[in-house]
């Protein structure tokens, strides 16, 4: 991450207010972020990167929509393992 210091800070200081960017917003990368110190009060600027929207493949199994099977019971589990996977055009 890029990190633009205007004002006058500590080296603690600085890292402590990356820190806290990186707990405030988990699920995004920070590319840069600008602080700016006037006296008492400080200014965060966060730059977010563009990221490509995640996704969750879906299947159909056995007549559900399902990302993964990891919430299933043994039982459906089982039901999917004996199903008969039918074949396209002789491949």
């Amino acid at each position: 991450m890029e990190v633009t210091v205007i004002g006058d800070i500590s080296e603690e200081e600085k890292q402590a207010y990356i820190r806290r960017a990186e707990e405030t917003h988990p699920d995004r990368l920070i590319a840069a972020m600008d602080i700016k110190a006037d006296g008492e009060f400080v200014d965060l600027t966060y730059h977010f990167a563009e990221e490509a929207v995640p996704f969750q493949r879906i299947r159909r199994i056995t007549g559900y929509l399902v990302g993964d099977m990891s919430h299933w019971n043994n039982a459906k589990r089982a039901e999917e393992g004996d199903r008969v996977k039918h074949d396209c055009c002789g491949h």
